[in-house]
This record gives C-alpha cells, structure tokens and sequence, in this order.
C-alpha cells in the first residue's frame, strides 16, 4: 500500500451565487391564469394547423436531431455509472523466458529444482489463467457526483428537447397565419384587378366620346398592370411560405391544406400571462439553464476531488504454470490483493487547470440562467404590449379601410359624371388597396404576437 499526505489544499476561486428573483408581475394584475399551461392541441383548434404540428413533431428533423442529444446523455449516465464500480476481467495468456546461464536469475535456476528431480527448464516457459478485478472507492464521492452531473445534463437535454418543441410549434403557427394572410391579400389583389379592368373600359369609353384623353386610358393601363404584377409577387410569397411549412413539417414540398374561413373573421385568443414566477416551471429554455447550473455545481465537487487522495483497489486469482497440464492443479493456484492510496504531489497544473475550468463554467451557467430569465421575463412583457398595440391599429386601420371604400365609389361616380379627375379616382384606388393590405399583414401581426405569447409563457411543448 503506498500513501502520501503531504499537505495540499485546494486553490481559493471566486463563487457567485444565482439571482432567482422575479418581478412580481407584468403589469397591475395579479391574475395567476396562465395560457402557457394549455396545450397546444386547445390553444390551436383549426385541424389544419394542428394536423401540421402533429406531422412534425413526428418528422421535424432538427426534432430529431436532439432526440439522439437525449439518448447521448443517457448514455453518458450509463458510462459514468460504469466508472465507480469494479472492473473484472478474464485473462489467459501464453509466454516463454530465457534467461542468461551466468546472471543470478541463471545461476539460482540452474541449481533450484521446479518439482522434485526436474530442474528448471531454460527457456521456460508460462501459462495463465485468471479474473483480475480493479475498483477505485468513491471515498470522496468524485464518482458518484459525476454521474449526478451526467443524469442532471440528461434532464437538460429533455429540457431542450422540449424547447425545440415549442419554437417548431411556435414557427409553424406563425408560418400558416402568414400562409393565410398571403391568401387574403392575392383575394384582394384579383378583386383590384377585376375592379380596374372594369374602370379602364369605361376610360377607354371615355375617350371614345372626348371626354378624357390618351394620357388617362393609360395611366389606368399602367395601374392594372402594377396589381398584376403584386399578384405574381404574392403567389411566389405563398410558394416560399409553404415551402418553408413543408421544410418544418419534414416532408418535400406539397400544397399546404388549410382552412377556407374569412382571414378578417379570425380573432386571436384572449391570453393570460399569469405572474412572472411561473415563467421557471412553465418555460424548457429556463430548466434547461437551471438543470445546466446544478450540473456545473457538480463538476466543481467531481474537479476540487482531484486533489484528495484515491482509493484504488486490485485483485487477481487464478492459475499460474510452466506446463499446460500442470495449470489447473491445486499447487498452480495464485490469488493477489492490492490496496494503495495516491494523491497528486508535483506538477499539478493538470489538475488546478481543470479545477479554474469548472468554476468558470459554472459561473458561466449562472450568468445563462439569470439572462434566460430576463429575458423570457421581456419576451413575455414585449408580446403583451404588442398585443394591446396592434388591437388599437387594428380598430383604427379598419377603420380607414372603410373610408377609402367608400372614397373610391365616390371618386368613381364623380368620375363618371366629370366631376373629379381621373388621378383622384387612381390615388383613392391605390390607397385603398394598399390600407387593405395594411389591415390584413396588422391581422397577421396579431395572430403571430398571439403565437409568439403562447411561446413566450412556455407553451406549445405539454
């Protein structure tokens, strides 16, 4: 057994300890009604989309992707479960010795009799058949912290499983809201077009009788042919949208199933972000950190161990002989126990390298766990806002929408009774057709900060 304990402390580091604390709410309410808590099969009840979430949780392949991460970390737990128990091991093995006649190993053999009347064969040679075990003892619980630190990294990895769940889900909510804004916006396009085809003949008519000129029939020409232009732009935004829905959903690119219902009709769900401390139980990217944080704590115990002494323990029984047939007699038998305590006495830079490793990391994981919850904290408070904002645009762009309506069938009729020039009725066309489009990409912008809400609570992974 061979000891050394000469006197060694472990280095001093600079600890930090994590701030847990969250604001009390978001705003005066103290509602603890949490949409984050719902799952998404409630929270999205068009088929359609549900059925697109569905087929990729099935076949997303960046899902997938961290699915092997989970199975890597367990695998780790397994490794590190290996580590601190004992290793046996069979072996059996052959060789042959010779030695020099006129060298004391020669010499003692030369005139030492192996049994009785046989002298020591020279070469000689050696046979072996025995279970040889090692096992370092955990005394100071190196081991068994290092596979807390795999197991907990393990949860982190279902962590971030979890969140990648909730960003797909997030991201294909968003995308289809968007495919079916673009949808409305080609309806409005082709409405426009029908309306100013029908508006350049009566021009054209118009001239016929002298009551406009050229510089009129075409400059009502060059406005059909601006909007079906913006058609063929719109039709190639839908292409790349479904697209990118198919590139989630993990499959090749196919026409998007989706609802036939009036876009302007759809109204965003009523959400309630709770109070802010539920923001650590509800959101993945936050346990995920948390999980990050404790395995971090541990590797520092797992790198300060380093420095104490090590148990390590070894073991060996079996047969030993010169002959084959000789190996298994009761006089070829051998067994062997060792025991030794070691500890790091000279060039340990190794060793405080890794220790001033791990401490920085986990004061590294500190600063990640207290800026995830900041900022799911301003995600959440941003996405309220905005939701209060674009509800007051809305009312407020429908309302101009329905002036501008009205504008373009005064302008129209004025028109046609000579009463208005023909550039008030194309500016009050355009605007119109612009503060529809404008009414319809607010209406997006409200379905996806309701989306982006449901993310930011920590919904969409349950």
């Amino acid at each position: 057994m061979t000891l050394w304990l000469t006197s060694c402390k472990t280095p001093a580091l600079v600890t930090r300890t994590e701030n847990r604390t969250v604001p009390v709410n978001y705003n005066t309410g103290q509602d603890t009604l949490n949409t984050g808590k719902v799952s998404w099969r409630e929270f999205f009840t068009d088929p359609h989309l549900a059925a697109l979430i569905d087929t990729a949780l099935g076949n997303n392949q960046e899902l997938n992707i961290s699915l092997q991460e989970i199975q890597i970390a367990q695998n780790e737990i397994r490794t590190r479960t290996g580590e601190y128990l004992p290793f046996v091991g069979l072996q059996a093995g052959a060789g042959i010795d010779k030695v020099g006649r006129y060298t004391r190993s020669g010499a003692i053999e030369e005139s030492t009799e192996i049994r009785p009347g046989h002298n020591f064969p020279n070469p000689l040679p050696d046979f072996l058949l025995s279970a040889n075990a090692s096992w370092q003892v955990d005394i100071w619980n190196k081991l068994h912290n290092a596979k807390r630190a795999a197991a907990i990294r393990y949860l982190s990895s279902i962590e971030g499983r979890n969140f990648t769940v909730t960003n797909l889900v997030a991201e294909i909510a968003n995308s289809y809201y968007e495919l079916l804004g673009l949808d409305s916006q080609l309806d409005i396009v082709k409405r426009n077009i029908d309306i100013q085809t029908n508006a350049l003949s009566i021009v054209r008519l118009e001239k016929e009788s002298a009551k406009v000129t050229e510089l009129a029939v075409r400059r009502f020409e060059a406005q059909v042919l601006r909007t079906q232009s913006l058609q063929f732009d719109i039709q190639q935004r839908i292409t790349e949208t479904e697209n990118h829905i198919n590139f989630l959903v993990g499959r090749f690119p196919q026409p998007v199933q989706r609802t036939t219902q009036d876009f302007n009709t759809l109204i965003p769900e009523i959400m309630h972000a709770g109070i802010p401390t539920q923001l650590l139980q509800n959101r993945p990217d936050i346990r995920r950190a948390e999980r990050e944080l404790e395995a971090a704590k541990l590797d520092v115990q797992v790198a300060r161990a380093n420095f104490l002494p090590s148990l390590d323990l070894s073991a060996a029984i079996g047969f030993n002989s010169y002959k084959p047939t000789l190996l298994l007699t009761p006089e070829s038998f051998l067994y062997s126990l060792i025991g030794g305590f070691t500890r790091p006495l000279i060039n340990r830079n190794s060793i405080k390298a890794l220790y001033y490793s791990a401490n920085a990391k986990q004061i590294q994981a500190v600063y990640n766990y207290e800026r995830t919850i900041l900022n799911a904290y301003i995600e959440v408070a941003n996405q309220i806002a905005n939701i209060n904002n674009l509800q007051r645009s809305y009312d407020l762009k429908a309302r101009q929408v329905d002036a501008l309506i009205q504008s373009t069938n005064i302008s129209n009729t004025l028109f046609k009774s000579a009463r208005a020039d023909y550039m008030e009725v194309l500016l009050t066309q355009r605007d119109a057709l612009e503060s529809r489009f404008d009414l319809v990409e607010t209406k997006v912008q409200q379905l996806n900060a309701m989306v982006n809400t449901y993310r930011a609570l920590g919904g969409g992974w349950k």
